[in-house]
C-alpha cells in the first residue's frame, strides 16, 4: 500500500488536483493532502488536514516520514 502525502499552498499548480485524484484511484493508496495556508481543498475520499489547525510542524514531520511519496505544489 503507497502513502502519499501532497503539500498544498493556496498557489499550488492547478493540476494538483488531478493528480491527487489519480493517486487516490490506485489500489490500495493511502492519500492524506495537507493545506498549508487556505489553498482550497482537494478531492473527497482523502484525508485533509490544515496545518496550524490539525495538525502542528511536528505532526507534518511524522507524516513526512511516514509517507512513500511526498509532493510539494
Amino acid at each position: 500500500m503507497a502513502r502519499f502525502l501532497h503539500l498544498l499552498k493556496r498557489d499550488s499548480a492547478p493540476m494538483a488536483g488531478a493528480v491527487v485524484e489519480q493517486n487516490r484511484r490506485e489500489a490500495g493508496a493511502e492519500v492524506t493532502v495537507v493545506l498549508l495556508d487556505d489553498a482550497t481543498p482537494a478531492p473527497a475520499q482523502v484525508t485533509i488536514k490544515r496545518l496550524g489547525a490539525d495538525l502542528d510542524y511536528a505532526g507534518l514531520l511524522e507524516l513526512i516520514f511516514a509517507s512513500d511519496h511526498v509532493v510539494s505544489w
